[in-house]
């Protein structure tokens, strides 16, 4: 076991280096870079392009910005380019800029943002409690609901309960979450009909002027709707999953030898079923905190307004903002990595029976 995790954390570096070499491949052919975005700026007299350089509006009028009478239009000196170029680090060769930045994210250093003037890492900091709140209450809730409902589904096989809950979550699952989120936010955020849920953020203005129990209460009243949104697809997966597992270990032929051996359902049901059903569940639980931790999670924080890093990435991609786009793309391939590590370690937990030592000597 020892050798098989030493194996997977050393092979946790090449899969990075791999993501990483290749939306830098992307970005660099990727057209609208923040140099051209500063010199569409500074060609139409935008003067927060001109603070950044750390001149004055009229300095970089006068002396910064040539008139091309030829064309009429207004054209960048090459020593203005020049600088600009050297700001953002697009001065030297785009291999020498990739193993600099390899370099400093072995020691956690993601650079600064381009527009915000602030360090990747605070902005991290900064934005992962939202998401993690969304992703943890979501994944929480998921499960909790998924897995009883999937296994009294595997139970009540054939009846009027099991078709009408499976049109139910067919109907779940087809249905986009972004898409159900503008719907709740219609029916009870004041949209057309009712008022009862804020309509963004995640706490209210007069969030710390509340008790501890209206803080508790306020968090909770915010969260009903981005949550309740997250969950509706992942919930339909993981009870189907859940029901169809439990299916294929009752129609086992284990199952049936305990039933002729006298053993009631239920003890059948904890003994021996749900240890071996739940392997498969388990399985799933990375990818579904993964997917749900930074994937639905994007557009639920754009609709909701609520300032995670879904959001954040969003918005650094739109402004290509590659400190914040590279640094983001690390912690969360990272964190996939760690959390995928520890799903299989989870195996071991949950049956003692498995092992990977095979796997670790291939």
């Amino acid at each position: 076991m020892t050798a098989y995790l030493f194996r997977r954390l050393l092979l946790i570096f090449p899969t990075i280096l791999g993501i990483l070499l290749l939306n830098f491949i992307i970005v660099q052919a990727a057209p609208g870079g923040p140099v051209e975005q500063m010199v569409a700026e500074l060609q139409g007299f935008d003067t927060g392009a001109t603070s950044r350089l750390g001149g004055t509006t009229e300095e970089a009028s006068l002396s910064s910005l040539e008139l091309d009478e030829h064309q009429g239009s207004r054209a960048i000196s090459k020593e203005l380019l020049d600088k600009i170029k050297k700001q953002y680090g697009f001065d030297r060769p785009a291999p020498e800029r990739f193993l600099k930045m390899l370099k400093e994210y072995l020691t956690f250093d993601l650079g600064k943002s381009f527009f915000r003037s602030i360090k990747v890492t605070d902005l991290i900091w900064e934005k992962l409690p939202v998401s993690i709140s969304l992703g943890l209450w979501s994944t929480l809730l998921v499960y909790l609901i998924s897995i009883p409902l999937g296994i009294y589904k595997a139970l009540r096989q054939g009846t009027a309960f099991d078709a009408w809950s499976s049109t139910f979550i067919t109907v779940g699952y087809a249905i986009p979450s972004f898409l159900f989120a503008m719907l709740l936010i219609i029916l009870f955020s004041g949209g057309s009909y009712w008022q009862l849920f804020p309509l963004r953020g995640l706490t209210s203005d007069n969030f710390d002027e509340l008790t501890l129990i209206g803080k508790i209460s306020d968090y909770i009243w915010h969260m009903v709707l981005p949550i309740t949104a997250m969950i509706i697809g992942s919930f339909a997966t993981l009870t189907m999953l859940t029901r169809n597992s439990f299916l294929e270990e009752i129609r086992k032929q284990y199952v049936i030898t305990a039933r002729a051996k006298g053993l009631k359902d239920s003890q059948i049901l904890i003994r021996h079923i749900f240890r071996n059903a739940m392997l498969l569940v388990i399985s799933g639980f990375p990818a579904a905190l993964i997917g749900i931790l930074f994937t639905n999670s994007l557009l639920i924080e754009i609709i909701f307004s609520l300032d995670g890093l879904g959001l954040l990435g969003f918005e650094a991609m739109i402004q290509r903002d590659y400190p914040v786009v590279f640094g983001t793309l690390y912690v969360f391939t990272l964190i996939g990595l760690l959390v995928k590590l520890a799903g299989d370690l989870t195996y071991t937990w949950v049956d003692p029976r498995i092992t990977f030592d095979a796997r670790s000597g291939l």
